[in-house]
């Protein structure tokens, strides 16, 4: 139905919220909100809302140094609502058994975690036809 948008970010010391330099997950949702306000913008014009998630899985723990690509798009429409799924990879690992500034390019990438959800741009607010 739309194209795919796709951010990638480091995860950071910042990021981690747990022991073990453990990310929390709603970080991944933060990202997902990136890609869904893009996903609009390139739409309609306009930011939108998020409406609602219809389901959120964690799949993997993400910690700080890995890489992650979040991917979306939008799957259907109505007049202003638009279904969105998501999906977040970690596509780097650090590898501080090596060395601190150690990472590896995953050869696969691991699904962290997948969504599904809506988002709403009103009508008066929809630029783009």
């Amino acid at each position: 139905m739309s194209e795919k948008v796709m951010i990638r970010v480091r995860m950071s010391s910042h990021d981690a919220h747990y022991g073990g330099n453990l990310v929390d997950g709603a970080k991944m949702l933060q990202l997902f909100g990136d890609v869904a306000t893009e996903l609009l913008i390139r739409l309609d014009g306009d930011e939108g809302l998020f409406r609602a998630y219809d389901s959120v899985e964690f799949l993997a723990p993400v910690y700080a140094g890995d890489y992650i690509e979040a991917t979306g798009e939008i799957v259907s429409q109505g007049n202003s609502s638009r279904k969105m799924v998501f999906a977040a990879t970690k596509v780097i690992a650090p590898r501080a058994d090596i060395s601190p500034s150690a990472a590896d390019v995953l050869e696969e990438p691991i699904v962290v975690c997948t969504a599904s959800g809506t988002c709403i741009t009103p009508k008066d607010c929809q630029r783009k036809k």
